[in-house]
């Protein structure tokens, strides 16, 4: 049937547009988006339907999603691709949402003995290149709660998202405006800083030292919830951050007087 044809071709390239109640409701709520100056406002929520669109949403182990937790994920995810625009939503399709933590079991490949070992790792969230984005609910809700903390796990998971566009994690998402020497070379030495610190030493979670990939994707964090402790740790890094995500929202935001441990 052609108007059939027609109408689902039209919807694939023009997802329905976000109710203005909803959206507002869901603005209220979400401090990162609220601070965007009213373009860029705009711009998510064209992105967020677009996500909406495009990706399909899965309870996990009793949670329970809505419209309106569906759309404050969404805007969380679209924040780090504002600036890159909605082809970097490729590669992927599908929002696995948890309750709460979530236990992942892992298999370790010794090379020197070749034995292979199990373990469980309890995680709060989880991306995989050309597979799901894996949430716990929990946390998104603690991120909207405590937004100037240096913790987001939607902009954590993104970041990886983004990082696996051209390949598997290694700290380099696609980049277009920005040198690659430039940005390999600048990342390097404040990893690299980061390491020779050690636990303890550093503003930004050690957790970043696991490898180039998790470097990018903490500091990713800290520039949308505390740009400027990124900025007097690491000006160079967060000057390149700035420039492929654009300003940051948290700009002006006194941090929370403490953090959550990852």
């Amino acid at each position: 049937m052609p108007g059939r044809w027609w109408q689902s071709l039209r919807a694939h390239f023009e997802p329905a547009p976000i109710a203005d109640p909803l959206w507002r409701r869901a603005l209220l709520a979400c401090p990162l988006a609220r601070r965007l100056d009213p373009e860029r406002q705009r711009q998510l929520r064209e992105l967020a339907a677009v996500f909406l669109a495009r990706k399909r949403f899965h309870a996990l182990a009793g949670a329970v999603l809505d419209d309106y937790w569906r759309l404050l994920i969404a805007m969380q995810a679209c924040l780090p691709v504002l600036q890159q625009g909605p082809a970097s939503l490729r590669g992927w399709r599908d929002v696995l949402i948890y309750p709460g933590e979530f236990k992942v079991r892992r298999s370790h490949h010794d090379d020197h003995t070749g034995v292979v070992t199990e373990s469980d790792e309890i995680l709060i969230g989880e991306a995989w290149e050309h597979g799901p984005l894996v949430l716990s609910l929990a946390d998104v809700q603690l991120d909207l709660e405590q937004p100037w903390d240096g913790y987001n796990v939607v902009v954590h998971e993104m970041a990886h998202k983004l990082d696996m566009l051209d390949g598997p994690p290694d700290g380099v998402p696609p980049l277009r405006e920005i040198p690659r020497r430039r940005w390999i070379g600048q990342f390097q030495r404040a990893y690299d800083r980061l390491i020779a610190a050690g636990p303890g030493h550093s503003p930004i979670d050690h957790y970043a030292t696991e490898s180039a990939g998790e470097y990018f994707a903490v500091v990713s964090e800290l520039h949308y919830s505390q740009p400027a402790l990124l900025r007097d740790t690491e000006p160079a890094v967060a000057e390149l951050l700035q420039a492929f995500y654009g300003p940051s929202p948290a700009d002006g935001c006194e941090p929370a007087s403490h953090c959550r441990a990852r």
